[in-house]
């Protein structure tokens, strides 16, 4: 199992655009893809309170880069992310990280 973690910061307002992308457009690309999403979150405290933070759950490297690969060639992606910045951009910066569980996490 590989867990992936994307940390998206918005500008300032414009989170809610984002929450209503992936709300009404992203999850269902997402599952139409073959991704397995295991959550996604705001940040109630830290540094970055205009930020999502969601977990996405992959068998092999294999299997995200062909998800991904496929997710990112679908029109109406390319469609939804169009509409969601028509008022202009939502981000700062975007990251990611993959990670691979231990021998003693309860999630292997």
């Amino acid at each position: 199992m590989i867990l992936e973690t994307w940390v998206y910061r918005c500008l300032p307002g414009r989170l809610p655009a984002l929450l209503a992308r992936f709300e009404n457009a992203t999850i269902e690309l997402f599952h139409k893809h073959g991704f397995k999403p295991l959550g996604f979150f705001t940040t109630l405290a830290g540094p970055s309170h205009q930020s999502l933070t969601y977990h996405l759950q992959w068998d092999s490297l294999e299997q995200r880069e062909r998800c991904w690969a496929s997710f990112i060639a679908d029109p109406e992606w390319h469609k939804a992310l169009a509409e969601s910045e028509k008022d202009g951009p939502l981000l700062v910066d975007r990251s990611n990280t993959l990670l691979r569980p231990t021998s003693f996490s309860p999630m292997r």
